[in-house]
This record gives structure tokens, sequence and C-alpha cells, in this order.
């Protein structure tokens, strides 16, 4: 099973991602890890902020922080290879390198949206 690591510069863990204004796109990865998580995939997420040691620990990581500050941030590395930097991968990304196929991607994220909805169906609480 491949290992997927996020380095990012924060981790929020509000129910909204950072507060009230919280990055679509930290909110759409935060979602697409946890559902690939409950899915058996081996995902981890690491905040500059929150989790020091695990960046000063990886070299590579460390020399691209040096070079190119935060902003080179966020880092995918998939089994330890650099696959993405300054961006978020695409659930697509995602599930290709933990080794899904599209459609085994939309089944499961059509399983997290049901496991997510409310009671009533979700829209009308």
């Amino acid at each position: 099973m491949k290992t997927i690591e996020i380095y990012d510069s924060v981790i929020c863990d509000s129910g909204n991602g950072c507060g009230s204004g919280a990055d679509r796109e930290v909110l759409r990865i935060k979602t697409m890890l946890r559902a690939l998580t409950s899915e058996g995939k081996k995902v981890l997420r690491y905040g500059l902020i929150e989790n020091p040691d695990v960046f000063t620990r990886n070299r590579e990581i460390s020399e691209i922080i040096e070079k190119n500050g935060s902003d080179a941030l966020p880092i995918t590395v998939v089994d330890g290879e650099i696959k993405r930097r300054g961006s978020y991968p695409s659930n697509l990304d995602l599930a290709t390198w933990s080794g899904m196929t599209q459609d085994e991607l939309v089944m499961m994220l059509m399983k997290a949206k049901m496991a997510n909805r409310s009671f009533c169906g979700g829209d009308c609480c």
C-alpha cells in the first residue's frame, strides 16, 4: 500500500477548517483525506506549526522550505517521491496514487457525502 503525505503550512481541526473564512481547497483536501482514510488508505497530513519535527526530519522537504519558504507548501509526497509542490493534488491524483480507479473514487465520495448528511436528508434541517 502506498503512503501519501501532505506537508502543509497549518492544519486546523475545527469543523470548518480554519474558521468561517476557510479556503474551499483546504476543506476539499480535508474531506478527501478523511474519505481515503476511512477506505483504509494510508494518508498523512503534517502542519508546519503542529508538526515541525516531521519537517526537519525530512531533508528534502527542509531544503525546499529553506530555499523557497512556506510558499512551496503544500508538498505532496507519495512513497518518498515528491509529486506536487505549491498546490494540493486533485481528488483523482490522490485516488490514483492510492490505487483507486475513477469509478472507485466516485463511489467513495458518494459514500462519504451520504455519511455526512443529516437525518432529514441534509437539506431541510
